[in-house]
């Protein structure tokens, strides 16, 4: 299973811009429907207001400056009309160089590491007081988890050694049988198969739950860094190599072959697993990865896979399951006979050993992070281990970390004033529904149905998950950390049996800086984190809200009508409710979209795939003129400059500012090839040079760089 903070993901993150190890790490890559946005890092920007919305009256605090703009800082060399994103950022850029442990640093990553540090607060009271704590309560879970994973001591000591019962039950496999309940086994402890699995609600009937079963279980981030043939493909094809072969000699497992030779059974496991996968653009495709089949047909179609040991090992019984790539598991059926029984005993205890070596003794530790942080991302060193070990809490105790977190980090203010941007967001897209002149009447009355019944969350869950079958104690930090997984996937197995789905349920933790929108549900989610300077001041003008926090709404809700969103219905259905010719002139105006990006070089050679992040460009776009509409409505009359700026010049301002980031060139090449949201500097540049607003505000002129003829702008919503 892939989850984001216990929750499952197919398809893609707003905050998922800069995510640094993250963002190369094959084993927390996006894996179904929620559509988070990064707006978090990862990988997923702030100047700070001394009343910041995300501290209570108890904990006022503060970023480096007071105000949300400071014209001082804009660039003396380039100007607006150049290259409206390093006019805005360059200076602040130059002043806050990449952390040695971050693949990339701005805003998000001045949110975050606040984040971090509530959360830091928390765990280190739950530590000192877990002692005396009854077993299975909040602190006792918190405390013990903790202390197990900062226990560097012991875990040195332990080495592999916990591992030795997995990493011998793989080496009594036999057959295709044993193979297939191994990868259940390590699945429901969220470590790394080819068959990977979620439950979530059924994307055809939106009143169940159902199981879902995607490709998975590669070592390298995409099918295609297998096959490319460029220099750094081949360099970095190369270290996985040997960082596989390092894993085997480390541990001394399956001594029956040297570690090279498992290194080459691995490998060609993965490349063949690899060459039956969908693209990345292909997995944008809702209905392509729609497959509804019985269990019969499961068996009947895929006979080597054994599914009866399967879902014996989860201790379901579905009737029906939803196959998202039929060629993969055609493949996958075949190989699992096809190749040679210790090929795919290697392959299992690579994964074993990979998915869990950042839990184990220090050597584990730095083999992976110089493989998936230096090689891939570019990060000369790693995080501290409290970060590291926060991080993986977040998974596993997630709600109770945010139970803590809300009690001095929202303000009622905060949630009162974003329910009152999203109510003026959401007027200001059904007006523009209204004018729309390419959308006919039929379609329009289908797509505000839809906006109208979108749902919103802000802040932070009514119903906190609970963690009764979570068994944490003084054991080994690793396998806390399979403890914490297995609970948390028995949970999400737990929903195939329910009559009705849980509408209350979040996909993140209030602490989280991000904010999502959940094609399914037809929701739209922003935790209390993402509710600060300089997305959100509680004091500053209107301007400044609207381009920050305003426009990230109006991201997220603009993804129910992007070209992935605008395939699921009011209900949250994966169904077609455009006419014909509707949808034929939608998508001569995202054509347009994907051209224009695909024209935009961040690397010598690399260019943005157009078609990868149109979703998060459609959104991006749609989010600022929406939030744009609603910020003059709600100023009608007004045009008082602040600092010297108008208004408007203000809006677009805290737009670039709250994508304010710069990317190591390792991190920005994996962001490019992988990722579906462009780098900060087109999220921002090639949104902008598509409205007239912002020509204006600037005085744009054609032959400037920012400037597109208007025959050529792309605007959809």
């Amino acid at each position: 299973m892939k989850r984001m903070n216990g929750k499952l993901i197919l398809a893609t993150l707003l905050a998922a811009s800069a995510v640094g190890v993250k963002a190369a790490d094959p084993s927390l890559a996006p894996s179904r429907h929620i559509h988070c946005d990064h707006f978090a890092p990862s990988g997923n920007m702030y100047l700070k207001d001394k009343s910041s919305a995300g501290a209570s009256c108890k904990s006022k605090k503060s970023f480096k400056g007071d105000v949300a703009i400071q014209p001082k800082d804009f660039s003396k060399s380039i100007t607006a009309q150049e290259d409206f994103f390093e006019y805005i950022n360059s200076e602040w850029l130059k002043k806050n160089p990449i952390p040695g442990d971050k693949s990339s640093y701005g805003m998000f990553n001045v949110l975050d590491e606040r984040s971090k540090d509530e959360v830091k607060k928390i765990l280190e009271h739950a530590a000192q007081n877990s002692g005396t704590a009854a077993k299975g309560s909040n602190i006792q879970l918190l405390g013990d988890f903790y202390k197990s994973a900062m226990d560097t001591a012991a875990i040195e000591k332990a080495g592999v050694s916990p591992l030795q019962k997995w990493l011998s039950d793989i080496q009594q496999i036999q057959d295709a049988q044993a193979i297939t309940r191994m990868f259940s086994k390590l699945g429901i402890h969220d470590l790394s198969t080819p068959l990977g699995y979620y439950v979530d609600v059924d994307a055809k009937n939106t009143t169940r739950y159902i199981m879902y079963l995607n490709q998975a279980g590669l070592g390298l981030p995409d099918r295609d860094f297998y096959f490319r043939m460029d220099e750094k493909t081949q360099k970095n094809q190369a270290a996985y190599r040997a960082y596989i072969q390092q894993l085997f000699t480390l541990s001394q497992a399956d001594k029956s072959l040297t570690p090279a030779q498992h290194m080459e059974n691995v490998y060609a496991v993965e490349k063949a697993l690899a060459a039956a996968s969908m693209t990345r653009v292909e997995l944008r495709d809702p209905e392509k990865n729609y497959n509804l089949l019985t269990v019969a047909q499961l068996k009947a179609n895929y006979p080597n896979i054994h599914w009866d040991g399967f879902l014996a090992e989860m201790n379901v019984q579905p009737n029906e399951i939803v196959i998202g790539q039929l060629d993969f598991f055609k493949a996958v059926d075949s190989l699992i006979v096809a190749l040679p029984v210790q090929q795919w005993k290697s392959y299992l205890q690579f994964h074993l050993m990979n998915s869990t070596a950042k839990y184990l003794s220090q050597d584990f530790v730095e083999a992976r992070f110089n493989f998936y942080g230096k090689t891939l991302s570019g990060i000369p060193s790693m995080e501290p281990r409290w970060k590291r070990v926060s991080g993986v809490m977040e998974q596993y105790l997630r709600d109770i970390i945010g139970q803590e977190y809300v009690k001095d980090n929202f303000s009622p203010v905060a949630k009162k004033r974003a329910l009152e941007l999203v109510d003026n967001i959401k007027k200001a897209l059904e007006e523009r529904l209204a004018q729309l002149t390419w959308m006919g009447a039929e379609t329009k009355a289908k797509a505000l149905e839809k906006l109208q019944k979108i749902d919103v969350k802000i802040g932070y869950p009514d119903n906190w998950l609970t963690y009764e079958r979570t068994n944490i104690d003084k054991q080994p930090y690793v396998l806390n950390v399979l403890n914490g997984a297995y609970a948390e996937n028995l949970r999400i197995l737990d929903k195939l049996s329910k009559d009705k789905i849980d509408r209350t349920e979040w996909g993140m933790g209030p602490q989280t800086v991000n904010a999502y929108y959940n094609p399914l549900i037809n929701e739209i989610v922003f935790p209390a984190a993402i509710l600060q300077p300089p997305f959100f001041y509680e004091n500053a003008d209107d301007a400044v809200n609207y381009g920050g926090i305003g426009m990230v709404i109006g991201h997220e809700i603009t993804h129910g009508f992007d070209d992935q969103g605008s395939q699921f219905d009011a209900q949250g259905n994966l169904k077609n409710w455009w006419t014909e010719e509707d949808r034929k002139q939608y998508e001569v105006l995202t054509k347009r979209f994907v051209e224009q990006y695909n024209g935009y070089s961040p690397l010598d050679s690399i260019y943005i795939n157009g078609e990868l992040t149109l979703g998060e460009n459609i959104a991006d776009l749609g989010g600022m003129i929406i939030s744009y509409n609603a910020f003059k409505k709600a100023t009608a009359g007004s045009n008082k400059k602040i600092s010297g700026l108008t208004p408007d010049q203000r809006f677009f301002i805290n737009y670039a500012i709250i994508w304010r980031d710069h990317m190591r060139p390792e991190a920005l090449r994996m962001q490019v090839l992988t990722n579906v949201h462009s780098p900060a500097k087109y999220r921002v540049n090639g949104v902008v040079s598509n409205l007239p607003t912002f020509h204006k505000a600037f005085e744009v002129k054609e032959g400037d760089d920012m400037f597109i003829p208007e025959n050529k702008r792309a605007v959809m919503w």
